[in-house]
């Protein structure tokens, strides 16, 4: 199957929905929500596809995994028979990017950050080494699921009456994350820069970080307003309040693990601790992929990385060694002449 070696990183990531049955009897597990005017979200087994349907055609968000590709181009037709022109995808994960060789071979032109395309051709690039290594031949590594339009920063599309702006927030989730907005409907696809009632993955491997996340959740917020309708990456239709709820809910974590951090209590200390994750706890947040203790761990290591290690040592002990090292700084300044 294509996508395996992308698929590995997100298989936790699947949401299941009540199973229907489609007119030749097989099972769909895709659910198409109206979001605001001609914007819809659909949910299946990965990350929530953002749709714009319109005079000029249909503008997709995601594409989720490669099996899935043809149940979902059914239910699309269902609202619009127009052929699907434009394809975002919001960073490199095999949950929002594995139906991309199907969508290419539709004539559907893909687009993405440059890192995006980067992480899809290594990952292509190490199948094909590994196979070589071992005789065989590498399985669905097909040279379409890279997208063939990429940029650095920001992109802005005039498309189905309203423009809509694609821009790049930085070291979030991944490397690769863009965040598109709807102007004239006000409606904000997320990507996983943002889940809806859950702890979100970081993706650390891929060049995320905690603060990066909260910076990208800040300039999200700085777009919305109190009537914004906000397609996350994963969960339900949201709102400003809940992006702001997620955002202070990640700055206290970061604060309570920083200040056990610096008073030396060690990584399982912290992890193992529930005072002051209890409130989030209570609402589910550590029910999905990312665990309380995962979510814990996510922010020790990044605030070990920022903080190195303490020193313990009293303040003799510091003033001693400090001495010390001025003392053999002036005397091979001494010896050097």
């Amino acid at each position: 199957m294509r996508f395996k070696i992308l698929i590995s990183i997100i298989t936790c990531f699947t949401f299941l929905f009540t199973a229907a049955q489609t007119d030749d009897g097989r099972k769909s597990h895709i659910k198409i929500t109206k979001v605001k005017d001609e914007i819809y979200m659909l949910q299946g087994k990965g990350g929530n596809i953002g749709l714009s349907f319109g005079d000029d055609g249909i503008f997709m968000i995601d594409d989720q995994f490669e099996d899935i590709t043809e149940l979902i181009l059914e239910d699309i037709k269902k609202i619009s028979e127009k052929p699907i022109q434009f394809l975002v995808n919001t960073h490199h994960h095999g949950d929002h990017t594995g139906g991309n060789a199907n969508m290419a071979k539709t004539g559907t032109t893909i687009i993405a950050h440059e890192n995006v395309r980067s992480r899809i051709s290594e990952a292509m690039n190490s199948a094909l080494e590994k196979a070589t290594t071992a005789n065989g031949k590498p399985e669905g590594v097909d040279p379409q699921m890279l997208p063939t339009i990429t940029f650095s920063e920001d992109m802005t599309f005039y498309y189905n009456g309203e423009k809509i702006m694609v821009f790049h927030v930085h070291d979030a989730h991944t490397d690769g994350d863009v965040i598109v907005y709807f102007t004239e409907s006000n409606v904000i696809h997320t990507g996983d820069v943002f889940f809806e009632g859950k702890y979100p993955y970081i993706d650390t491997a891929s060049g995320g970080t905690l603060l990066g996340y909260m910076e990208a959740l800040q300039k999200i917020m700085m777009l919305a307003d109190d009537e914004t309708k906000i397609i996350p990456g994963h969960g339900s239709i949201a709102s400003k309040k809940d992006l702001r709820f997620t955002k202070d809910m990640l700055g206290l974590l970061y604060k309570r693990v920083t200040h056990h951090y610096m008073n030396l209590r060690t990584e399982d200390e912290i992890t193992s601790m529930r005072d002051f994750t209890k409130l989030y706890d209570d609402k589910g947040f550590g029910d999905g992929f990312i665990s309380t203790e995962k979510m814990l761990q996510i922010i020790y290591n990044e605030v070990k990385r920022e903080r190195g290690v303490i020193d313990v040592r009293d303040m003799n002990e510091r003033l001693r060694e400090k001495f010390r090292q001025q003392k053999e700084a002036r005397e091979k300044r001494e010896k050097n002449g």
